[in-house]
């Protein structure tokens, strides 16, 4: 099992950050290597529907997420009660947080499981690709305008047959607290799946420098990969029915300001 590298003080700074990245990035590829292939294989093997799939797609996430985490140094922190898996046949849960650092998708996963809703260029990624498409990840292409409609389709219908999806609907990641307003797409699958949706916040302490602030992915995480890890904390709210007649926008409000309490009740977890 992936463990955080080792900071040998001794060396200068900028040697012990090129030491944790070499490190980190070769686990990284090693721990989604060994894990990949036998859980493509086995869900490959695995009927397309049914609550067996759904049990070990998230067994299989949760190990790998939490694996990485430990191999980052990511110290998550949970407040909240963890609400009890979604099983198919009963309702879908969407579940929606804030958007800071690439951590995020790892945290999340690791914590909940569940389908994410991602760019779909990761489908071709060498690696980590076959893993997602295997983990049954929602691909959105926002270059192409009838994606939107599809990836709304795919999002129903996971949630009408039980599943848990999460997204991150500010679209875009941000530094600070300040929840930014949601798309409202997501909730126009939740709306009509009757689905409920589940508020998290997360919150990093500042000295983490965990914001994704660069203008390419490889690039914010190779400076969390040379950084010597940070806590990050999560608070999950109530699960959010749908109020009766209720239309998306409102929904997505409601969501939204529900995020921002547990932003805060998260920042408390480590402090500004």
């Amino acid at each position: 099992m992936a463990t955080e590298p080792p900071d040998d003080r001794s060396l200068p700074r900028r040697a012990r950050e090129g030491t944790r990245q070499a490190v980190r990035t070769a686990g990284f590829l090693g721990v989604t290597a060994v894990i990949v292939p036998p859980f493509a294989l086995h869900m490959k093997r695995t009927s397309r529907t049914g609550q067996a799939r759904v049990e070990a797609r998230d067994a299989w996430v949760r190990a790998w997420a939490k694996a990485q985490m430990r191999l980052f140094g990511v110290e998550m922190r949970v407040e909240g009660s963890l609400p009890p898996p979604t099983r198919q046949g009963e309702r879908g849960r969407l579940l929606v947080a804030n958007h800071r650092s690439a951590a995020d998708i790892g945290v999340i996963l690791a914590t909940f499981g569940g389908t994410m809703v991602s760019r779909s260029d990761l489908a071709g990624w060498p690696v980590l690709g076959p893993g997602a498409v295997a983990a049954d990840t929602i691909f959105v292409d926002r270059e192409l305008p009838q994606s939107g409609a599809v990836t709304l389709r795919a999002m129903q219908r996971r949630l009408s047959e039980g599943n848990t999806v999460c997204i991150f609907p500010e679209g875009t990641t941000a530094d600070g607290d300040e929840v930014r307003p949601f798309h409202r797409g997501g909730f126009v699958a939740a709306l009509g799946a009757k689905a409920e949706v589940l508020p998290v916040g997360l919150a990093y302490p500042a000295s983490a420098k965990a914001a994704f602030t660069e203008a390419k992915f490889r690039d914010h995480l190779g400076r969390i990969a040379r950084g010597p890890g940070f806590p990050v904390a999560l608070a999950i709210g109530a699960p959010l029915p749908a109020e009766p007649g209720e239309r998306a926008g409102s929904f997505a409000e409601r969501a939204r300001e529900a995020v921002q309490a547990c932003v805060e009740r998260a920042r408390a977890r480590v402090g500004p």
